[in-house]
């Protein structure tokens, strides 16, 4: 039987139908209104701020950090300046990597992401662009406040826009993400004095599993119930299926009778048989482009 016991977690991206990367590189010169005499400074700011366009698009990053910057500084209303700057620094995050500058990088664009909710509260590429930082910002060391800030600006988004599966997709990542560490936890401190350790595979002994599903049940049965309304509204979404397939696996340690336990796995590998289908499927499609 094939098995998808472990997937990678999503990178940064910003889930608003399209992401912000792509935004930058469409993006099409600011022209504006021809600036009065008395207008330099803003008429200087839209330069600064199609130079950092273009810089951003050869991968320039830190030319177009200066450039945004640049263009805030010389009009503070010019918002557009604020959402590419929070995506350059985006763009130098490494997630997982755990240096002082890159963690910084991250964290200055969560500031300008919020920034930008200041004078937007529904701006979905800054919604969407925080918490998708936050959770990356959350896993290394694990910080579970981060990791529910995350899921609440995932949760706002589908307050604005409750037709997107992205962020209902982004609830079941994180809710898997938080048990699944506990699950892990539970496991190894289990194995670290116990005569016969566990295997990851195996399941939770019973008093092990029952306090699991007390502490965690709520969590998982969230994760599976958003990560179903993500492929409801998106029907061939094989990474929320993927995710779904190690939701119901952490259910199955949950489970008091073997025939629950079992239940739980045959939909799991049912869900990795469909991801693999799916896949196959896209890979047998020509590209449209």
């Amino acid at each position: 039987m094939s098995s998808l016991l472990r997937i990678d977690h999503p990178r940064f991206v910003a889930l608003s139908g399209a992401t912000l990367v792509a935004l930058l590189i469409a993006a099409p010169v600011v022209r504006g209104h021809q600036p009065q005499e008395n207008d330099d400074d803003r008429a200087e700011a839209r330069a600064m701020l199609n130079r950092g366009i273009e810089a951003y698009k050869n991968a320039k990053f830190d030319d177009a950090v200066a450039d945004f910057e640049r263009a805030k500084e010389l009009d503070p209303s010019l918002e557009i300046a604020r959402l590419y700057l929070a995506t350059a620094y985006a763009s130098e995050y490494l997630p997982g990597a755990p240096s002082k500058e890159n963690l910084r990088n991250g964290e200055l664009a969560v500031e300008e992401f919020k920034t930008v909710l200041e004078n937007d509260p529904s701006n979905l590429a800054a919604i969407d662009g925080i918490g998708s930082l936050l959770f990356n910002l959350a896993g290394t060391p694990f910080d579970s406040e981060k990791m529910a800030e995350s899921k609440a600006y995932h949760e706002k988004h589908i307050q604005i826009q409750p037709a997107d599966p992205e962020p209902y997709h982004w609830v079941g990542v994180i809710d898997w993400s938080i048990a699944y560490r506990a699950n892990a936890d539970i496991r190894k401190e289990f194995n670290r004095t116990a005569k016969e350790t566990i295997r990851p595979a195996d399941p939770l002994p019973p008093g092990l599993g029952a306090n699991f599903a007390r502490e965690y049940g709520a969590t998982v049965d969230e994760g599976i119930l958003h990560i179903k309304k993500a492929i409801e509204l998106r029907t061939d979404y094989a990474d929320a299926m993927a995710y779904l397939n190690l939701l119901y696996r952490l259910k199955a340690d949950m489970e008091i009778s073997a025939a629950a336990r079992e239940d739980d796995l045959r939909i799991a590998e049912g869900l990795v048989d469909q991801v693999v289908a799916i896949k196959k499927a896209k890979a047998a499609t020509p590209s449209s482009h």
